[in-house]
């Protein structure tokens, strides 16, 4: 994972932990990886994983099953999907927008370049 400067090593790896969520590659009761394996898998130190989880815990997307693991909730995924759309609209969606009224991007040119990410990047064939 290539961290970036901008934004907490936590928080990257919160997110990197909802992606696996929303992706399907973590399913709802799904044990995760421990702090100390996520830590070793990173290359981060144990306390930055540990922080992200409290973040996540406090979410209720994951929860601790003492002397079990860190595991999935079971609405993980709608709770995930729910923040980061709604952080999304408020966060990033205007500047977004700002660019593409700039550069006078028509919507026909975004659904076109949308359209080949999904297939270059999510496409289930691939799968």
């Amino acid at each position: 994972m290539e961290f970036r400067d901008n934004e907490a090593i936590y928080l990257q790896i919160a997110a990197y932990v909802s992606e696996n969520i929303l992706l399907g590659k973590w399913q709802a009761e799904q044990k995760i990886p421990s702090v100390r394996d996520m830590a070793i898998e990173l290359e981060v130190n144990p306390n930055t994983v540990m922080r992200a989880y409290e973040l996540l815990q406090t979410m209720e997307v994951i929860y601790n099953k003492r002397g079990l693991g860190v595991f999935v909730s079971p609405d993980a995924h709608t709770k995930v999907k729910a923040y980061r759309k709604e952080r999304f609209m408020e966060q990033e969606l205007p500047g977004l927008f700002k660019e593409i009224f700039l550069l006078d991007i028509s919507m026909e040119d975004l659904q076109q370049q949308y359209e080949k990410f999904k297939k270059e990047n999510y496409n289930e064939d691939k799968q």
